[in-house]
This record gives C-alpha cells, sequence and structure tokens, in this order.
C-alpha cells in the first residue's frame, strides 16, 4: 500500500426505511472522484446491493472491525448537493420518517438501480471429492458455472429442470459451493435520434450535387429519396444544414412524396448518405416558442400588487397573494418569475395537479422559452432524469411542477411560487414520508435565502391566520382582470323541485334551462361532481344487499362504461350481474350520483351537445388531459363534466355557466376541515365561470340553501367564512392553533390492532397527557386491502412546548409498544400535520 495515499471514508443514505447513516471506505481509485452527493454501489447485508447517496466524506475511521468498500460510483460529478440533503434532513426529522424514505421519494426513478440475481461458483470450492454431496442436477450446475462466469438466478432454474430453484440454490450456498450476487444495471437511457445525411463529398459544390443527381436518376425511388431530403433541408443552405442533416423518421411521414425504406438503405450503403445517432433532449422547445416575448404587460392594479409584494419581500420571506379566480395571478408570478431571472437566480412554480400544467405550460413556454422545465409524475422515468440533469447543469432556470418539484437539484432558488396554495394535493399522503410541499418549500427557500409567495383565490385558514397575525405579508386583489364580474351564484333548491316534481335525472329545472340558454347562445358548461363512476353503490331493492369490497370495509361503485364494480381503494373489480347475489332478485338498482351518469343524463337531455368528461377514468394515458382541454378549449366539446379536476386553474374564454352537484355530501362530510374544503371547492369551480367579457352563471343544487356557508359562497365573503371557522377551531384545539399528528394502526387481525391501538394510546397519554391524545378510533374505512386500521390522534400546542421532544417521545413510545412478539408485524404510519 502506498503510504502517501489517505484513506477516506464516507457516510451514506441508503433507500431503507432506517434512521441512520452507514459508513463505507472509499477505495483509492475513487478517492478524488466521490464527493458529497455522488451516487455509489455498496453492500448491505449479506446479499444485497444497494445505490447510496455520500452525505459525508471524512477520514475518521468507525470503530466497527470491518468496513467495506464502496463498490462502484455512477457519476461523474455529483448529482445531489449539500442544501438537498439539508432539506432530506428536516423532513426526515419534521414528518417522523427517514432520510432513506426521502431518498426514495426525492430521486426520479431513473436514477435508481435495477438489480438481478446472479450466481457463480465460489473461488474458493472444488468439485474434486465432492460429488458424493451433490445430486446430478447441482453437479451439472456447477460444471457450468465451471465454464461460464454467472449465471442469472432464471437460467439456474432451468438447468436444475425445476420452477422454483429456491431451495437447491440454498443449499448450495449452505455448501459454500456457490454465491448469489447483484447484476447491476441503470435505468436511465439518453434519447437516441437516427438521422441520415449526404456524405460530404457531394455538398462540396454545386457540380457534385448535380453529379449526384445524374447517378440516382435511373432509379425513381431513389430520386425521390434525395428529392425530399434536399426540400426539408432547403437547397439555399445545404452545405451549412447537411452537417446536422435530417431526423430519419422526417423522410418517412406522409407529407408529400412516400419513399421507400429499402431505396434509402441502397443509397446509405452506396455512401450516397450516411446514417448517424445523436442523444437529444426529450424536452426540445419548437422554432415558434424559441422565439418567446421578453415581457408581459400588467394592469395598473396588477402593478400596484406586483409593486407591494415586491415591497414586501423586503420585510418579510414569504407574502400570500389572495386574488379572486381570474384575477391575473398569473400574470403577476410570470413578471416576478422574470426579474428573478434576469438576476442570475431559479425559480419554481409549484402547481397542484398535472392538469393545471397541460394549460399553463403553453402560456409559460411562449414567454420563457428554452429556460423552463416542466416536472411531474406523468412523465416518464428517462424524462424525469432530464429534467433533474437540466437543472443540475443549469439549461433549466425555472421549473413548472406539481409537488416532487420541491426535490430538483437547485443551487440557487430566488423564489417559489406556490399556486392554489390551499389545495390538498400538496400534501403526500403515500408512502412515507408524509410531507407536504407547500410548508417544505418554505423551508427550502430558506436555505437558498429566497422568497416564497402563495396565492390563491381561497387561502388555507393556516395560510390567512399566520398572513393575519403578521407572520407573513397579505396583499389583496378583488378585482378580475379586465374588470370583469364575478359570476352570479344561484342555490337550487333541490327539496323545491322534488317536491314539484320538476327533476329531471340529478338535474333540476333550473339547472336544465341554464344549460339550454348557454348553449343556444354557443357558450359552453363545467359541470362539477366529486364522485367519478356511474354510482357510488347498486342496491337490491328486495333485500337491501349492497355488493361490497372484499379487501376492503366499502361499497363498490358501479361503472357503467366497463360494466365493472370497481373498489377505489385496492382496485379490486367484479363483472355486474343483472341478478342479486344474496337473494337472486332482478330488482336491483344503481344508488346515487357520479360522473358517468352526469355524462350519460346529459346525452339523453341534450342530444346535439358534445360532451366530455374529465376524472380519474379518462385521464389515465399520458396525454388525455392535454386532449380533454385542447378540444374543450378549440370548442369541440360543449359541456365539461369533471371531478375536482376541473376546478383547478383552468382558464377558459367561451364558459359562461357552472353547474355543481352533490354539495352537500361534502359539507356534512364528518371532519373538521369539511367547510373549509366545501368553500374552496365551490368557489374554485365557480371561477371558470365567466372569465372574460360578461358575467358568468353558477348554480348550485342543494337541499340546505339557507346553509351560513352556501351564504358566504353567494357572497363570496371569505373574510365571514374565516371568523366563523377560526373561531370553532381555537375553541375546538384545531389547527393552525395546534399541530395534529395521526398514529395509524394496520394488522390483518382485527383484534390484534384494537389491542395495539388501545396499548399505545395508554402509553402516550401517560406521557402526553389525556387532553392531548384523542382515540383509539375506527376510521370511516377501517379495513383496506385486507388490513383493519385504528386512528390515533395527538395534539400538540404551537407555543410553550418542544415539538422536537415530543415527536422523539412518540417514536420511543412506537418501539418500546411494538418490542413484543406479539405485536411485531403491526404496521405504525405516521402523519404529521395531517389534512
Amino acid at each position: 500500500m502506498n503510504p502517501e495515499k489517505e484513506t477516506y471514508f464516507a457516510d451514506v443514505v441508503l433507500p431503507i426505511p432506517v434512521k441512520q447513516y452507514y459508513t463505507y471506505r472509499i477505495p483509492f481509485e475513487y478517492s478524488e472522484e466521490i464527493q458529497v452527493g455522488s451516487r455509489v454501489i455498496v453492500q448491505f447485508g449479506s446479499r444485497r446491493i444497494l445505490t447510496a447517496i455520500v452525505v459525508k466524506k471524512h477520514r475518521n475511521a468507525p470503530t466497527a472491525n470491518q468496513v467495506k468498500y464502496i463498490l462502484d460510483t455512477l457519476d461523474e460529478q455529483p448529482c445531489v448537493n449539500q442544501i438537498q440533503i439539508d432539506l432530506w434532513t428536516w423532513i426526515a426529522e419534521y414528518y417522523m420518517s427517514s432520510v432513506g424514505e426521502v431518498m426514495n421519494v426525492a430521486l426520479p426513478s431513473g436514477f435508481k438501480l435495477t438489480s438481478q440475481s446472479r450466481i457463480q461458483k465460489n473461488p474458493e470450492f472444488t468439485l474434486e471429492n465432492t460429488f458424493n454431496s451433490f445430486s446430478e442436477r447441482e453437479i451439472n450446475l456447477l460444471k457450468v458455472l465451471e465454464k461460464k462466469e454467472s449465471l442469472p438466478y432464471h437460467e439456474a432454474g432451468e438447468l436444475l429442470e425445476v420452477e422454483n430453484p429456491y431451495r437447491i440454490i440454498k443449499y448450495l450456498i449452505t455448501k459454500r459451493a456457490i454465491i448469489i450476487y447483484e447484476a447491476i444495471k441503470e435505468k436511465y437511457k439518453p434519447k437516441i435520434v437516427k438521422r441520415v445525411r449526404l456524405d460530404k463529398q457531394w455538398v462540396a459544390s454545386e457540380e457534385k450535387v448535380s453529379e449526384l443527381f445524374d447517378l440516382v436518376k435511373s432509379s425513381e425511388k431513389q430520386e425521390k429519396v434525395l428529392l425530399k431530403y434536399i426540400a426539408i433541408l432547403e437547397t439555399n443552405s445545404l452545405t451549412e444544414r447537411n452537417k446536422k442533416g435530417v431526423e430519419k423518421s422526417l423522410l418517412f411521414k406522409k407529407e408529400g412524396e412516400r419513399i421507400s425504406v429499402s431505396s434509402l438503405n441502397t443509397l446509405i450503403k452506396k455512401q450516397v448518405f450516411q446514417e448517424f445517432e445523436v442523444i437529444v433532449p426529450r424536452f426540445e422547445i419548437s422554432e415558434e416558442d424559441q422565439r418567446f416575448n421578453a415581457s408581459i404587460l400588467l394592469s395598473k392594479k396588477q402593478q400596484e400588487v406586483r409593486d407591494n409584494i415586491l415591497a414586501y419581500f423586503t420585510e418579510k420571506d414569504t407574502v400570500l397573494l389572495h386574488g379572486v379566480t381570474g384575477s391575473g395571478k398569473t400574470e403577476i408570478y410570470i413578471d416576478l418569475i422574470q426579474k428573478v431571472l434576469e438576476g442570475g437566480n431559479q425559480a419554481l412554480l409549484l402547481l397542484p395537479e398535472i392538469v393545471l400544467t397541460t394549460q399553463i405550460v403553453n402560456r409559460l413556454k411562449k414567454v420563457f422559452g428554452d429556460q423552463m422545465g416542466v416536472y411531474h409524475s406523468r412523465f416518464s422515468a428517462n424524462e424525469r432524469v432530464e429534467v433533474w440533469n437540466g437543472v443540475l447543469n443549469s439549461r433549466f432556470n425555472f421549473i413548472v411542477g406539481v409537488r416532487s418539484s420541491i426535490f430538483l437539484p437547485f443551487d440557487n432558488l430566488g423564489i417559489i411560487v406556490v399556486d392554489e396554495e390551499h389545495d390538498p394535493s400538496y400534501k403526500q399522503f403515500d408512502p412515507a414520508p408524509r410531507y407536504h410541499a407547500r410548508d417544505t418549500a418554505q423551508v427550502l427557500a430558506r436555505l437558498h435565502h429566497a422568497k416564497v409567495l402563495l396565492g390563491s383565490a381561497t387561502p388555507s385558514l393556516e395560510s390567512f391566520y399566520l398572513a393575519s397575525s403578521g407572520v407573513y405579508k397579505k396583499v389583496l386583489l378583488k378585482e378580475r382582470f379586465g374588470e370583469v364580474s364575478l359570476p352570479e351564484i344561484s342555490l337550487v333548491d333541490l327539496r323545491e323541485e322534488k317536491k314539484q316534481r320538476k327533476m329531471q335525472g340529478a338535474f333540476s329545472s333550473v339547472l336544465t334551462n341554464s344549460i339550454e340558454d348557454s348553449l343556444s347562445n354557443n357558450k359552453q358548461i363545467i359541470l362539477f361532481q366529486n364522485r367519478r363512476g356511474y354510482a357510488p353503490y347498486i342496491m337490491c331493492e328486495d333485500c337491501d344487499h349492497i355488493p361490497s369490497c372484499s379487501n376492503c370495509a366499502v361499497s363498490l361503485t358501479y361503472h357503467m362504461y366497463s360494466n365493472n364494480l370497481i373498489c377505489h381503494y385496492c382496485g379490486y373489480k367484479e363483472k355486474v350481474v343483472n341478478l342479486c347475489n344474496n337473494c337472486g332478485s332482478t330488482k336491483v338498482n344503481a344508488v346515487g350520483l357520479g360522473t358517468e351518469k352526469i355524462e350519460d343524463e346529459l346525452q339523453d337531455l341534450f342530444p346535439n351537445a358534445t360532451v366530455q368528461r374529465m376524472d380519474l377514468d379518462t385521464t389515465r394515458k399520458k396525454y388525455s388531459y392535454q386532449k380533454i382541454l385542447e378540444e374543450f378549449g378549440s370548442g369541440k366539446t360543449d359541456i365539461l363534466v369533471g371531478t375536482q379536476m376541473v376546478s383547478k386553474g383552468l382558464d377558459f374564454d367561451h364558459v359562461n355557466l357552472v353547474g355543481i352537484f352533490d354539495i352537500d355530501r361534502l359539507i356534512y362530510f364528518p371532519n373538521f376541515r369539511s367547510h373549509e374544503r366545501a368553500f374552496q371547492l365551490i368557489a374554485q369551480v365557480s371561477g371558470r365561470a365567466g372569465r372574460r367579457s360578461e358575467q358568468g352563471k353558477v348554480a348550485i343544487q342543494t337541499a340546505y340553501p339557507a346553509h351560513p356557508l352556501l351564504q358566504n359562497i353567494i357572497r363570496y365573503d371569505y373574510e365571514a367564512f374565516y371568523k366563523k371557522e377560526i373561531y370553532e377551531r381555537k375553541n375546538h384545539a384545531y389547527p393552525p392553533f395546534t399541530r395534529l399528528i395521526r398514529l395509524t394502526l394496520k394488522h390483518q387481525e382485527k383484534k390484534e390492532v384494537a389491542n395495539q391501538a388501545v396499548r399505545l394510546t395508554t402509553k402516550l397519554k401517560k406521557k402526553l397527557g389525556e387532553k392531548r391524545v384523542l382515540g383509539p378510533e375506527s376510521p370511516l374505512i377501517d379495513k383496506i386491502r385486507n388490513l383493519y386500521l385504528k386512528d390515533i390522534l395527538v395534539k400538540i400546542e404551537r407555543s410553550q412546548i418542544n415539538l422536537k421532544q415530543v415527536k422523539k417521545a412518540i417514536l420511543e413510545i412506537i418501539l418500546d409498544t411494538n418490542d413484543g412478539k406479539r405485536f411485531k408485524h403491526i404496521d405504525i404510519s405516521i402523519d404529521v400535520d395531517c389534512l
């Protein structure tokens, strides 16, 4: 060993739910290459090979006798920076998870590695004098392994002629005859495009081009290939453009003369053309979009609001922009982001839903061009890796994305804009960490010394309370852009409509007449029902039997178009039959209302109207959102029916009517946030109407039109709603006056989970006090995927208490409670700041 070489060690985070880091030795050949943030391959335990991220590089040898070496490194430069590691650490601590779980969520799957078990002969093992210990099959396998370096696990099974070779493989491992290891393959693959160009000899001069045409004129098909190539390149710049060539697929597009593949291949063999490959970005901006506008024009009121925000940023790091729907908040975001980019910093615009990115991206790329990247879960693993790398190498200085965008490798953020900051989609539910992107964004901004702008027409009570208390600054924008009036909201009394027999299925006479008026005036309509499927359940008239899921404690939702009953929790499905499977009766009817049923009834009521549905069932494909919205935006669709997807940020010129169904179910849902969510959803979906010249209309169908919440909504009185709601929250010690931590216990045995829940609750109450711990209670749906559930709710004051110590105590109690053999298989999930 060279005495001059220094020995380095690396503390790494592994993608496993363990709270500690692990230390590995860095091989001398990687001493310079491996840095904090590098991806490395390490062995964990005796058999597992994992991808890890280096979080610390040092020369402090651990006390353990043997320290494993890092096996390999995957990056020429680190793919994660120190700010990201600091953010991961904060998320793990605050949301009571492990840094490994955060890493799993943060890194694109394309950055992780797949592993496939392979088998090799143990170098220390010899076959001599051991034949009696092994069967003929095993000896044949060992002989093959003597000739080959290794075999995939599945091939070993084929050689042994058994379907499951596990027992035999385990026996050979025990005898130290073979070793199993993991063959590592990286998932990310760059996008490679095949291009063709003329051999450089043919573009040296005009004479050579003429000579080339003489060469191919004997073959009409070959001549067509040449003519199409030159037409795409344009002859006046042939020499220069020929260097880049033409994407091979373009030659075979339908426009103009169809060309022959074999003719092109012949020309390649004749060295008329060269075929070559290039790595291209998956997010190429068209030449048209590259000619983007340098600025955006703000109205006088928008300029005033923008100036107030900039002034407040000198005092506070977070500003809340409370602007009504259609007030032009997006233009203010754009203006602020432009200023940040001009100053040499990065910007992040967070949106709550993929559906929002579809429409807003088209507007933004006309302003920001190829400076802008888009990041969301509908992108493939490779696409997400390219955006990640684009931020890493400064190709993208501005990102538009959903909640996972906060994990991108920013190194110089200037502003984070959180649009529709109230939206529950910013909260991650499963798997851990169950973080909230809005709150995490503020921590990320502090790490970058950046500013945060929260925008909403219906702010969350927490944000509005913090703004009213002076923790944030608040800016109001009460007028719609262009002085357009807010929609006129009417409450349709369903009880009166039913009493007078004016209902047609789910439609009141008021809503039906309003739809007819809109259609006759060539206007468009959006109808909102926050439940997909045809009906929530089907029921037998004779015995009242309702088909339910065999894995979850829920009824099966009826989907008419697929003729299936489906569980929306585990995906279980069964075909619909016309007979009750309990009593055999034929009187089986659909009960309740879903988006499919509204779509079906619309086609009967308005047969000449074009109807589209936008919910989870119709938007599963990658570009389905985009297609539905493009058809609605172009006027091909008259009526758009949808779940809460249609409530968020959509901006269409010709929508003058919004209809809202089944709102009472939302208002009376048993949750302390039900009124807040109802107000937000109704106000947001109402805001889709009348966004240009004329005032829009909103019809809300309800059995309780006198409800105070609905009265606040029709007056657009957020302040009155807030005052009443904040009073109730304070009286009952709910957020924003407390923090909530929900512990959910899951187990296959109902009795076991109940016993463990009581045991855990007793210990928590003893440690934290009776008033701070509620439960255990069964949630509304107390069985999901064959696991029974119990909830415990911990309420923690926001002041005069050490939150870190409380969380530490909770984790210690969970560990202590789960230490017995009886309870070791019970899973306990932790949700901090649960919704």
